[in-house]
C-alpha cells in the first residue's frame, strides 16, 4: 500500500491508541489535510494547540521515521486528493517563479527514484519476455498517454515483427482494431490519473479473449491492471496541469533496450537494411545517416563481438 493511502489508514488503525493530544492532531488532519500540508511540525502542533514533539511522537506512532517521512505521505495525500487546479495551487502555488524551472525538474527526479525504488524487476523481465513472445503486439495509450504509445510503437517496430498501435478515441473502433487479438498476442495498455475507460475496455477485450496484458500505469491500486498479471508501475504524480510522463518513458526506454538486448543482432540487421533504404531513396543526407549510424554504435557500446 503507497503511502498516500496509508496515512488515513494508519491513523484509523492507530487512533485508539493516541494520546488525547495526538487524537486532536489526527481529527485536523483528516479534516485539514490541504492546510496542514504548508505546516512544519511546531506550526501544525500550534495550530492543533499541542508541543512540537507531540506532533513527532504522533508521526513515529503512526509508523512513519520521522516527521519528513510523515509529511511526504500527506504531500501525497493532498495531491491524490484534489483536483488538477487545486493540485497545482498546492504544489506550485507558493513556489517564486524564478525556482519553478528547478521545482518542476527536482520533482521529475524524484519521481524517476521512486519508480526505480518500487519497480518490480521481475515482473519487468516477465513484461520483455511476454513481448518477445507473442505473435502480435497491440499498444494502446489515449489523450496524455498518446505520445507514449507511439513511442514504444516506433521503437518496437525496430525489434520485433508485427505491433499494431491502436489510434483512435472510438470505443467502436477500438474492437475493430483489435477483432483479431487471441492468445497468441499481447497488448500493453498505458494509462494514468485520469484513467482511460476506453484503454481499460481494451484491456478487457483482450483479457476476454486470453491474450497477454501488460500495463504502464502509476499504481498498484489503479483499475489498469483488473486484467493484467504484469503491471509495471511508474510515478506520474500529476501536480498540474501537465502530466509528468518523465518516469514512465524511462520505463519504456528500458523496456525497449532490454528487448534490443534481447535481439541484438535483428535490430542491427533491421537498422543496417534502413540505412541502405534511406541512402537510396535519399531520405536523409549523408551527415544524417552517419549520425544514425553512430547511435546505433553507442547503443551497442560495451558490448563484445560475440555478443553483437
Amino acid at each position: 500500500m503507497e503511502q498516500s493511502e496509508n496515512l488515513l489508514t494508519r491513523i484509523n488503525q492507530q487512533y485508539g491508541k493516541l494520546s488525547k493530544g495526538q487524537k486532536r492532531l489526527a481529527a485536523y488532519i483528516t479534516d485539514n489535510y490541504d492546510k496542514a500540508v504548508f505546516l512544519t511540525a511546531a506550526k501544525l502542533g500550534s495550530e492543533v494547540g499541542v508541543s512540537e514533539s507531540t506532533t513527532v511522537r504522533f508521526a513515529a506512532q503512526l509508523g512513519y521515521q520521522g516527521f519528513p517521512e510523515f509529511h511526504r505521505a500527506l504531500e501525497e495525500l493532498v495531491i491524490n486528493k484534489l483536483n488538477s487546479i487545486q493540485r497545482m495551487e498546492v504544489t506550485y502555488g507558493r513556489v517564486p517563479q524564478a525556482e519553478i524551472l528547478d521545482k518542476v525538474l527536482q520533482a521529475d527526479i524524484d519521481k524517476i527514484k521512486l519508480t526505480m525504488e518500487h519497480l518490480d524487476h521481475e515482473i519487468f523481465d516477465q513484461a520483455v519476455e511476454t513481448i518477445l513472445q507473442a505473435k502480435t503486439i497491440y499498444i494502446i495509450g489515449i489523450r496524455s498517454c498518446a505520445p507514449l504509445a507511439h513511442f514504444l510503437s516506433f521503437y518496437l517496430n525496430l525489434v520485433v515483427d508485427d505491433v499494431r498501435l491502436i489510434q483512435t478515441n472510438s470505443a467502436s473502433e477500438i474492437f475493430e482494431q483489435m477483432i483479431r487479438i487471441n492468445e497468441k498476442d499481447v497488448i500493453i495498455g498505458i494509462s494514468f490519473p485520469r484513467y482511460s475507460m476506453h484503454t481499460l475496455k481494451a484491456m478487457e477485450f483482450a483479457n476476454n479473449r486470453n491474450a497477454k496484458v501488460i500495463t504502464l500505469t502509476d499504481s498498484i491500486h489503479s483499475p489498469m491492471n483488473l486484467y493484467s498479471s504484469c503491471n509495471l508501475i511508474a510515478r506520474s504524480d500529476m501536480a498540474s496541469i501537465v502530466d509528468s510522463l518523465v518516469a514512465p518513458l524511462s520505463v519504456i526506454n528500458a523496456l525497449v533496450v532490454a528487448l534490443c538486448m534481447k535481439k541484438q543482432q535483428e535490430v542491427v540487421d533491421t537498422l543496417e537494411s534502413m540505412e541502405k533504404i534511406w541512402d537510396e531513396y535519399k531520405v536523409y543526407s549523408n551527415d544524417e545517416i552517419n549520425s544514425i549510424d553512430d547511435s546505433v554504435k553507442l547503443s551497442f557500446a560495451g558490448l563484445g563481438e560475440d555478443d553483437v
